[in-house]
């Protein structure tokens, strides 16, 4: 019998089971999909998610797949630049790098398989959980199996059904609100279009209380994400969203220089949204004898930063720490149950500070659609303004780049 079952091979389900498969570990890692390819997959790999794949020994693995640097990030409002930040903000450290996650997973189960004690078990779900004397200990699967297993770790993203069979709830920690409506994120998927600049800029741009950002992912796609807010009832773009001429739209509402780019992808299928609702959120209780909660699971991010795939990587190594001595020492699992909390006391208050800095990102956001005279004057006055602007956001960037606390894989 495996000794861990993982479900749901995402950032987090999948390095863990690497780490604890190369480790002597015997696992099974259950994917209800038969591939890696999804729609929403973080691609930003932040200095910190850089250096968990150091720790993970995959740094080789991610370079040998489609990837690219971040050149600079650009904020714009009302048509004029506020202030450009060059990558890498740290002087000494590397650049933000666009990664593509569906071959770094496939990369990643593909060395586990190199592992005898792995098992990859895809198209599958994990229907329901088996309990011993008030213990979790085993999963039924959709193929009909019953699998017995000291240890079941929920890492199926925000979703998660496990965390529901578990009879674990999740808490919103920053209410993402505009007036009374929540956030919501509309996001096309454009093929490549003739570059702005050679660079690869992450543009953020805020144009008559609309907001939007662009950048070009691993794959020479650009990835655009525009903000909706339902808050305003008399606006067409948040309540009618399906029904808009959205190239025109974005068009309507991009600097020039930007709408003449946009203006030549004349496709109107690349044109179709999908929305992406947000939503932080943080579990009390990660765990239950035999049942642990890792990744978007138990704390789901919101895209700021893209701290959803850089805390994942670091949620593994923080987990595999504990958990490779507790299995290889305890025949009984009240090792493994004790260090189930131990993992979330370590892991949480770094969560915690990393969703209440996307919150403050998120709130400049929200004083700029709700203040018409604050857009005003950040545009008219940018050469002014802009630099202290900058120095405020580069303040602001630090932790949700490098990380809140040093995470260091040792087993």
């Amino acid at each position: 019998m495996p000794q861990v079952v993982i479900a749901g091979a995402g950032p987090t389900g999948a390095c863990l089971a690497l780490l604890l498969a190369e480790r002597g570990i015997d696992v099974m890692l259950v994917e209800a999909a038969q591939g890696f390819d999804r729609q929403f997959r973080g691609q930003a790999i932040m200095p910190s998610g850089l250096a968990a794949l150091k720790e993970m020994d995959l740094s080789t693995v991610a370079e040998t797949l489609p990837h690219q640097q971040l050149d600079a990030w650009e904020f714009w409002i009302e048509g004029k630049l506020l202030f450009r930040a060059e990558e890498p903000i740290e002087a000494d450290g590397p650049p933000c790098t666009l990664l593509s996650q569906p071959e770094f997973l496939a990369a990643v189960v593909e060395r586990a398989k190199a592992c005898p004690n792995f098992e990859f078990v895809p198209g599958t779900t994990v229907q329901g959980l088996k309990r011993t004397n008030d213990r979790i200990s085993g999963v039924s699967l959709s193929d009909g199996r019953a699998i017995a297993t000291s240890l079941v770790i929920a890492a199926d993203g925000r979703n998660s059904t496990l965390r529901t069979k578990a009879n674990l709830t999740l808490a919103h920690q920053h209410s993402l609100k505009t007036g009374d409506g929540s956030i919501d994120v509309l996001w096309f998927s454009l093929p490549e279009l003739p570059p702005v600049r050679k660079e690869n800029v992450f543009y953020a741009i805020v144009e008559n209380g609309h907001s939007f950002g662009f950048f070009r992912n691993s794959q020479n796609q650009t990835q655009l994400g525009w903000g909706l807010t339902k808050s305003n009832e008399a606006d067409a773009s948040a309540t009618n969203w399906r029904s808009i001429n959205w190239q025109q739209e974005i068009i309507d509402h991009s600097p020039h220089w930007l709408a003449q780019v946009l203006q030549t992808q004349s496709d109107p299928a690349v044109w179709k949204p999908t929305l992406f609702s947000v939503a932080v959120a943080l579990a009390p209780q990660w765990s239950k004898p035999g049942f642990l909660m890792l990744g978007d699971a138990a704390h789901p991010m919101s895209p700021v930063r893209a701290q959803g795939i850089n805390m994942a990587f670091r949620d593994a190594i923080v987990a595999a720490n504990y958990l490779v001595p507790a299995i290889k020492s305890d025949a009984n699992s009240t090792k493994i149950d004790t260090v189930l909390n131990q993992i979330q006391a370590e892991r949480e208050p770094e969560i915690r500070r990393a969703q209440a800095l996307q919150a403050a990102e998120l709130a400049q956001g929200e004083l700029l659609h709700n203040y018409p005279i604050l857009r005003w004057g950040a545009s008219q006055f940018a050469p002014i303004v802009g630099l202290g602007v900058k120095q405020s956001w580069l303040r602001r960037q630090q932790q949700l780049r490098l990380g809140v606390v040093p995470v260091e894989l040792k087993v």
